[in-house]
């Protein structure tokens, strides 16, 4: 079975799955070998709540798990409740559900987060689901019931939905930006943000705290920070892989920290991560270090992997 067909099954099954959201995941050889640890869907709406849920390789060696949650629990006040099944699994090549597994979930403020650790293995995925490094999988949630004192209004319908999700890596040539500051002595509280730069389907940028991102630590706090898209790509959390770097001007014996993080979207200051303390401040002014020579800091971001989404 190839990619079209895989498309075509999943359209074939949206019609009869109305509280469903497939997945389709395309490089999963490098969520299966934990180069990418995991892989989370759009949000989706089922009775007007939303949902997401996410696959993950780094819960039980050789399998992957699988977790659900609700995204929006804001919206139902400070005593809320939802009860419901979830049904999920992964679809074979001929587009049968494999490994299916049913369970009742109650969701509430102290637990907005269900997970199973044993979806499927590897070798069942391999045998049955892999096609050309993609596979599907699928949840259902039914049997919604909502304790709220604040019931849910003006929600979308509930549909199925679908979406393609594209791990994919940086070429090299296209991976890092290089960001130089100058007069780094001359900045108090939050520092500057870089300008912004593209890498895949969104715009980043870098934020700088010269004292910590409570302005009063001994550290250098570094985050990225996800902005908006550069395409007509569905508003869907990115992944991104990264290194961030604070350079030795030097010996090119650099600092460097890695990190995997989805980042929603989250207009209009959009959503970072990083470290609150990536650098002690002692070290940073260490001249045998060479990070700060002539008031003048260079600091990295290599991107090693990036999403893309696409709905089906």
């Amino acid at each position: 079975m190839g990619l079209t067909s895989f498309e075509d099954m999943i359209k074939d099954k949206i019609s009869g799955n109305k509280n469903a959201h497939f997945m389709l995941v395309d490089g999963m050889s490098k969520l299966m070998t934990e180069e990418i640890k995991s892989c989370q869907s759009s949000d989706f709406y089922v009775s007007g709540i939303k949902w997401s849920f996410c696959i993950r390789s780094d819960v039980k060696k050789d399998w992957l798990s699988f977790s659900m949650k609700i995204s929006d629990e804001k919206s139902f006040g400070s005593n809320w409740e939802v009860r419901c099944r979830v049904k999920y699994s992964a679809v074979t090549q001929s587009g049968q559900y494999k490994s299916w597994k049913v369970h009742a979930a109650c969701y509430n403020p102290n637990n907005k987060m269900w997970e199973q650790e044993t979806l499927i293995s590897h070798k069942v995925l391999k045998e049955y689901c892999l096609v050309n490094d993609k596979a599907v999988f699928y949840a259902e949630i039914t049997d919604v019931k909502l304790k709220s004192l604040n019931p849910v209004t003006n929600t979308p319908p509930t549909n199925c939905t679908a979406e393609r999700i594209k791990l994919m890596e940086v070429p090299r040539n296209k991976s890092r930006y290089t960001w130089k500051i100058t007069r780094f002595s001359s900045f108090r509280g939050k520092g500057p943000t870089s300008y912004e730069f593209t890498v895949g389907q969104r715009k980043w940028l870098l934020v700088m705290c010269p004292k910590g991102d409570m302005h009063t630590d001994e550290h250098l706090s570094l985050f990225l920070n996800a902005c908006d898209y550069v395409t007509n790509a569905p508003k869907g959390p990115t992944l991104a892989v990264f290194k961030m770097r604070v350079l030795d001007q030097f010996k090119r014996n650099h600092y460097e920290k890695e990190s995997e993080h989805w980042f929603p979207y989250d207009p209009p200051t959009g959503s970072a991560s990083g470290w609150s303390k990536f650098l002690p401040l002692e070290k940073l002014h260490d001249a045998s270090n060479g990070y700060l020579v002539n008031d003048h800091l260079y600091i990295t971001v290599e991107f090693l992997f990036v999403s893309t989404t696409e709905n089906l």
